[in-house]
């Protein structure tokens, strides 16, 4: 276990092999508790609140942030300037890139990918005291770079959200959608099959020009 000019505050439990670098803030309150499981990896300028629980690898970039009341798995990359908001709930296998902003009561289950500058949303209404509603990823869906989720949605298994996309409505599982707002891609009238999700939407784009 390595740290080196770290701040903590209430009751902080690390696991074995940990590295923690220089100015992370571990917990926010004194009656808190945080809680990192074996081999993980936080990078300088981090802060993760108290109530926090977190699996075995994380790996996070610089200046990451992890609210209260949030749990991660395992094997879980957080990437540089990523914000995780209070109370979400993140599966094993998780890539969060750089940029990226997961707000307040989001479920991200396991093996999904969230692109950087991804952005999920919970406030339907935008007023204060609205009720939150975060969205739910389900398992092995990939969210494109600077996409663009409201609140409540879900992203069915193993769907695909392509770059810059805004999703305002559920999205079956396998999908592809792409746009704003998003809409499932459809197959060739003719019937072809393009086997790369990325082709699709690169196939999109010239269809639309």
């Amino acid at each position: 276990m390595v740290l080196n000019n770290v701040s903590q505050f209430g009751i902080v439990v690390l696991g074995a092999n940990c590295i923690i670098q220089d100015n992370v803030i571990l917990g926010n309150s004194e009656d808190g508790l945080v809680f990192i499981s074996d081999d993980a990896l936080i990078r300088s300028g981090s802060i993760i609140y108290s109530n926090v629980k977190i699996g075995k690898r994380l790996r996070t970039g610089h200046h990451v942030l992890v609210r209260e009341n949030s749990e991660i798995g395992d094997n879980v990359l957080i990437g540089t300037n990523s914000v995780l908001d209070g109370n979400c709930k993140v599966g094993n296998n998780v890539s969060v890139q750089t940029d990226a902003y997961i707000t307040a009561y989001t479920t991200i289950e396991d093996d999904v990918f969230i692109g950087p500058r991804a952005v999920t949303t919970n406030d339907k209404y935008m007023y204060y005291g609205a009720k939150l509603i975060g969205p739910t990823i389900k398992k092995g869906a990939r969210i494109g770079a600077n996409a663009t989720i409201l609140p409540g949605v879900v992203i069915g298994e193993k769907a695909v959200v392509g770059s810059g996309a805004v999703v305002t409505k559920d999205v079956p599982a396998g999908a592809t959608v792409v746009g704003n707002p998003a809409k499932i891609l459809k197959p060739k009238p003719d019937g072809g099959q393009v086997g790369n999700p990325a082709n699709l939407i690169i196939r999109l784009a010239f269809e639309l020009t």
